[in-house]
């Protein structure tokens, strides 16, 4: 059984964030998506519990995925998990850079490899800080998450 891990801060979980996990969950045995407060992405638009609940209810349909959170090393979580792998999404060129930087960095510390799924679909346009940007100044970003977070971002942030 391959088992991977999908971290992320998921702050809000968005349409290309599903998409990847349905990929990887076509690919893999089981996908474990697991949120974590980044303190770099500054305050969040959403609390960590509540986007575990709305990513649970946005990958309902997959039989394969569970979604935890974790405050720990990511290599840390996937060891704990006996993640085989680490995947991450690529949307553009430039998110090569960074996520090659984080993925030689686990590989040194852990041995655990990352798998990159490029995203060649009309929502690689997608990313969490534009959404939050949106969300907090009254627009509307329903188009771009699943049904689940667009009814919460809607309680919280009604337009």
């Amino acid at each position: 059984m391959t088992r991977v891990l999908y971290p992320g801060s998921f702050d809000p979980f968005h349409n290309g964030h599903r998409e990847l996990v349905e990929t990887a969950a076509h690919l893999f045995d089981e996908v474990v998506v697991a949120a974590w407060h980044n303190p770099e992405k500054g305050e969040p638009l959403l609390a960590l519990d509540e986007r575990v609940e709305i990513i649970g209810e946005a990958l309902a349909h997959i039989g394969n995925a569970s979604v935890t959170s974790f405050a720990t090393l990511v290599v840390d979580l996937a060891s704990a998990l006996g993640a085989d792998m680490i995947v991450r999404g690529l949307r553009a060129p430039s998110d090569l850079e960074s996520e090659m930087a984080q993925a030689q960095m686990n590989l040194a510390m852990s041995g655990v490899h990352t798998l990159f799924l490029p995203s060649a679909s009309p929502n690689s346009y997608i990313a969490s800080k534009y959404i939050r940007e949106i969300v907090r100044l009254g627009g509307d970003a329903a188009t771009m998450v699943p049904p689940a977070v667009a009814a919460r971002l809607q309680q919280r942030y009604p337009r």
